[in-house]
C-alpha cells in the first residue's frame, strides 16, 4: 500500500489528482491561467468542489482560453451566471474575464506569464519537508510577493492563501508530505 498525504482522503477523484496532477510542476503559461481561474473559485469553497466541476469549468470558460474570455461582454458573462457546470459567483466570474485580459496585457509587453509565476521561486520548485498538514502554511513570503505582483498587473481573486494552494497545484512548491510516495516523484520532474 502507498503511503501518501492524507488530505485527499478516500474520494477517488481526490486521490487520482492527489497520484497524478498535485504538485506537478506546470510551464505552460496557458495552462497555468487555467490553474489559476480554478484556484480563485475555490475561495471560500473546498477544492474538491471546483474539482468535480473542472470540466464544467473548462467548457463554459472556452477552455481557459485568455484570447477567447477575454472578449466576453455582459451578455456571455450572463449566460455563465445560470450555468449550474461551474460556481455562480458574479465577482469570481467577472474577475475571471479581467484576469484573462491582465494575462493578456502582459503578453502585450513581452512578458511571459509562465516565466512571471516562476520568478516567484527562481526558475524552480521549493521542495519542503513536512510530515504532516499542521505543518504546512497557509501562505508564505513567496505567495505574498507572487500575489502581490499579480494584483500589481490587474489580476483578482489571488490573494497570498490562494496563490500558495495554486504554488502547490502547479508545483512550484512541492508540498507533498516528505513520506508521501509523491513527493520524491514530483522532486524529479
Amino acid at each position: 500500500m502507498k503511503t501518501r498525504c492524507d488530505w485527499p482522503g478516500t474520494d477517488p477523484l481526490y486521490l487520482s489528482y492527489h497520484d497524478e496532477e498535485w504538485g506537478v510542476p506546470e510551464r505552460d503559461g496557458k495552462a497555468l491561467f487555467g490553474k489559476l481561474v480554478l484556484d480563485g473559485f475555490q475561495a471560500g469553497l473546498s477544492w474538491i468542489t471546483i474539482l468535480r466541476r473542472r470540466e464544467g469549468f473548462r467548457i463554459v470558460f472556452e477552455n481557459f482560453d485568455p484570447q477567447r474570455l477575454a472578449k466576453w461582454g455582459p451578455a456571455k458573462i450572463e449566460k455563465a451566471l445560470v450555468d449550474d457546470r461551474i460556481i455562480r459567483s458574479r465577482a469570481k466570474v467577472e474577475s475571471t474575464i479581467g484576469n484573462a485580459r491582465a494575462y493578456l496585457a502582459m503578453a502585450e509587453t513581452g512578458e511571459d506569464f509562465s516565466t512571471f509565476i516562476w520568478s516567484a521561486t527562481n526558475g524552480k520548485p521549493i521542495v519542503n519537508r513536512w510530515k504532516g498538514r499542521s505543518q504546512v502554511p497557509a501562505e508564505t513570503a513567496e505567495s505574498r510577493a507572487l500575489a502581490k505582483a499579480l494584483k500589481s498587473r490587474g489580476f483578482k481573486f489571488c490573494g497570498p492563501v490562494i496563490v500558495y494552494a495554486f504554488m502547490q497545484a502547479c508545483g512550484l512548491v512541492n508540498d507533498h508530505y516528505v513520506d508521501c510516495f509523491r513527493h520524491s516523484e514530483c522532486r524529479r520532474k
